[in-house]
C-alpha cells in the first residue's frame, strides 16, 4: 500500500472559498489523477481504497468532494465575506 500515501493526500486538499474556481479545481484534481493513475499503475487495492474513499465524501457531502457541489450544503460562512472572496 505504498502508492496510497500519492492518493490518500489528494482527499485533503481543501475545495476553494470562491464558486468561480471550482471547475478549474476540479479538472486540475481530475488531470492530477488521471496522470498518476497512467504514470505510477498503482496496485489494485490501493485504487479500490482510494474510490471507496473519494465515494464515501463525495455521498457524504461533506463539501470536500472535488467532483461537484451537493445543492444541500451551504458554503462555509467565510465564503460570503467579500473580504475572503475578492472581488
Amino acid at each position: 500500500m505504498y502508492c496510497l500515501q500519492w492518493l490518500l493526500p489528494v482527499l485533503l486538499i481543501p475545495k476553494p472559498l470562491n464558486p468561480a474556481l471550482w471547475f478549474n479545481h476540479s479538472m486540475f484534481m481530475g488531470f492530477y489523477l488521471l496522470s498518476f493513475l497512467l504514470e505510477r499503475k498503482p496496485c489494485t487495492i490501493c485504487a479500490l481504497v482510494f474510490l471507496a474513499a473519494l465515494f464515501l465524501i463525495c455521498y457524504s457531502c461533506w463539501g470536500n468532494c472535488f467532483l461537484y457541489h451537493c445543492q444541500d450544503a451551504a458554503l462555509p460562512n467565510a465564503a460570503h465575506d467579500p473580504a475572503i472572496v475578492g472581488t
